[in-house]
């Protein structure tokens, strides 16, 4: 038992060096190491990945802040709506979803099943836009944004849906709206995307409360090797080729997410 706690808390500590490097993708990690590694609920770690993601995000947008990437008036518009949604589908809408959803034959489909399976599916898709070899055309420097604010709230509601569901930050959802849809450029959009998901991810954690019980001790010492994981994280990026990175870290996601699948239908 202790080998598999070494390596959950390896995990979390890979955690932390992928949001450092990337700025986002950590959660989407720690939500199996959670489920499969230290035998939470995938419901309930869906709670643990709001709170480590949101405290995590929070560390980048204060070195953001300081240097002028964050663009308040597009992070409000756009976290408003989404905080809002990630706290009714939190407080409200997972507790009253049946424990059992419908039987296939003999196989029980369970809320617990469905919230892996859908992060599978998501971590799949992820993988395979990152392992595309067409890049994304960006805005590198514009003092020209387009605030749409209908849509911009539009898309916070459902991302936060998204976030609620799943309790994953959705940074990889996040930036690529700020950049094609308002035309932030893209180190704004990754600065005021990360503002954005430290106050929604903050914001599903305290609309969890109560429907889960919190193992605090646990929780803040996976998050402070995280945290340590983003400085090393920040430290790394100076040395790393992104592209290289982002294909890496598209592989990695693809193998876990057949990881997932295998693990809820056939293991």
């Amino acid at each position: 038992m202790e080998t598999v706690y070494f390596f959950g808390y390896l995990g979390a500590l890979f955690v932390g060096i992928i949001l450092g490097i990337m700025g986002s993708g950590g959660s989407i990690i720690a939500i199996p190491i959670f489920t499969y590694l230290f035998h939470i609920s995938p419901v309930a770690t869906t709670a643990y990945s709001l709170f480590v993601v949101g405290v995590s995000a929070s560390i980048g947008v204060v070195r953001n802040w300081r240097k002028g990437l964050v663009d308040l008036r597009v992070a409000l518009v756009f976290a408003i709506p989404a905080f809002l949604m990630v706290f009714l589908v939190r407080k409200y809408m997972l507790p009253i979803i049946p424990r059992e959803l419908f039987t296939i034959k003999d196989l029980i489909i369970t809320k617990d099943m469905m919230v892996m399976v859908l992060l599978a599916f998501t971590m799949l898709l992820c993988s395979l836009s990152m392992l595309r070899k067409k890049k994304l055309q960006v805005v590198l420097c514009s003092s020209q944004y387009r605030y749409n604010y209908l849509l911009i709230m539009f898309q916070g509601l459902l991302i936060g849906l998204f976030t609620g569901i799943l309790g994953i930050g959705g940074g990889f959802l996040i930036i690529p709206t700020l950049v094609l849809l308002i035309k932030l450029p893209i180190k704004k959009a990754v600065a005021t995307s990360l503002f954005i998901i430290a106050i929604k991810s903050l914001v599903g954690f305290v609309g969890d409360l109560g429907n889960h019980k919190i193992d605090w001790a646990f929780l803040f010492a996976f998050t402070l090797v995280s945290v340590l994981g983003i400085f090393l994280g920040i430290y790394l990026s100076t040395f790393i080729n992104g592209e290289k990175l982002k294909k890496l870290f598209g592989w990695m996601l693809l193998f876990i997410a057949l990881g997932v699948f295998y693990f809820e239908f056939f293991y």
